[in-house]
């Protein structure tokens, strides 16, 4: 575990897919050009998460107990914004990205996550599965049904209140995103960014009367088969059950 957690003590920069001049991969999962999009408010017209940044902090705590209120797109498109919102993209002259900043900070700002979403209760917004896509900031629409919070609450290992959330956060990790330039080291720097997006999470949610509790209690095979991703190139890596809360 020690070997593990203090990573390639060697030059990691050697043998890198980046410096044997492999193509880097892009950076939002492709995906048909005849699927089906749900708008959210635009991050310019956002009027929430004003409250005092060191009241938020200071009162987050792990969340479990929800209410049935819904979301509104509003609150969802902040929480959304503020995980993995895109801040800036700069070009090169023929147009291609070259780099991009997001709202968390990710090693070489490489955000080797995808956004999928249980969406169970959200205004104007039918229950299912859902993948953000930051780049449009819209959800793509994955499925729709009804039945996701007894799969959730499956493949979590009975944590009821992984079903009764609003919205359940699953981040799954494209890991050759981060492997491209960090090479044997990107298993460090992806754990760590993990890190560094649900605490955005919780202090988003918090700020808007919700909360979360992020897990790692969940069945991987089946958390994989609920998302629809390959288990090998893509995998669920994190999720955070979300729901508004209780006033004190």
């Amino acid at each position: 575990m020690h070997v593990f957690l203090k990573g390639y003590t060697g030059d990691w920069k050697q043998g890198t897919p980046e410096s044997m001049g492999v193509a880097p991969p892009p950076i939002q999962k492709p995906y048909p050009p005849d699927s089906r999009l749900v708008d959210l408010v635009r991050p310019d017209n956002i009027k929430l998460g004003n409250a005092s940044v060191a009241k938020i902090i200071n009162q987050r705590r792990s969340r479990r107990n929800f209410t049935s209120k819904p979301f509104s797109n509003e609150e969802l498109s902040y929480l959304l914004w503020s995980t993995q919102g895109i801040s800036k993209i700069e070009k090169d002259s023929d147009g291609n990205v070259m780099y991009h900043f997001r709202t968390v900070p990710s090693g070489g700002s490489k955000h080797p996550f995808e956004t999928y979403l249980i969406i169970n209760h959200v205004d104007g917004i039918r229950p299912g599965l859902y993948r953000f896509l930051p780049l449009e900031h819209k959800l793509l629409v994955i499925r729709e049904a009804e039945d996701f919070p007894q799969k959730i609450v499956e493949s979590c290992y009975g944590q009821k209140h992984t079903g009764e959330a609003a919205i359940v956060f699953i981040w799954s990790v494209i890991p050759f995103r981060t492997e491209w330039h960090y090479g044997c080291v990107a298993h460090k720097l992806i754990s760590i960014d993990a890190g560094h997006l649900c605490q955005n999470l919780y202090l988003a949610a918090e700020s808007i009367g919700a909360g979360t509790c992020a897990m790692l209690g969940y069945n991987q095979n089946k958390l994989d088969k609920l998302i629809e991703v390959d288990g090998k190139e893509e995998f669920a890596f994190y999720l955070a059950p979300v729901g508004k809360i209780k006033a004190e």
